[in-house]
């Protein structure tokens, strides 16, 4: 259970702003099927932290306790340095015509194929609970991607997002510095 939380969380802040979840809301407002938008962008997520939960799962029994504890810190700084990196545009997908259900899952799933949430949800996994770290990455993922989604771009992008991916991500690299010190012995 130790992994749901952090796993949720991280999916919030990680996603806040991103490239994906701008992709969501524009897609919303092209197709006017906001929760289907939303539910395609949650499975595409899911599959992607799916395929992390299984890696960490994997590794995980391979890893010392300070070797899983350095790998999370690594994984919170540069999550941390992403979310202080100004998001570009996402690719507005006008030549896909799958509709709004397949556009959304295979782009999305495309965009967000190593994201750090993923690896934030690997590193998790590879230190405890493999599925309870897919869990919690999927439930927020979802979370996002339907507030992105009933939001629509126009208002997604009005919000003050970038003030709080600075302040997000500076505690992120703050947060795994600290675990990382903790982790070789430093701290």
């Amino acid at each position: 259970m130790e992994a749901l939380v952090p796993a949720f969380i991280a999916a919030l802040v990680m996603q806040v702003g991103d490239r994906a979840t701008w992709l969501t809301a524009l897609l919303a407002d092209r197709y006017g099927r906001p929760v289907r938008v939303a539910l395609a962008a949650t499975l595409a997520h899911a599959a992607g932290n799916a395929l992390a939960a299984a890696a960490g799962g994997w590794i995980g029994p391979m890893l010392t306790p300070n070797a899983k504890s350095l790998f999370l810190a690594l994984s919170l700084i540069f999550g941390g340095a992403v979310l202080l990196w100004r998001v570009a545009p996402p690719d507005r997908l006008e030549g896909w015509k799958l509709g709004a259900f397949l556009t959304p899952l295979l782009g999305i799933f495309i965009l967000a194929l190593g994201d750090p949430t993923q690896s934030f949800t690997l590193a998790l996994a590879a230190r405890s609970y493999p599925w309870f770290a897919f869990a919690g990455a999927a439930l927020g993922s979802m979370t996002v991607a339907f507030a992105a989604a009933m939001l629509g771009e126009l208002a997604w992008r009005k919000l003050p997002l970038r003030w709080v991916r600075i302040a997000l991500g500076s505690i992120g690299m703050i947060g795994g510095a600290i675990l990382a010190l903790s982790a070789v012995r430093l701290l």
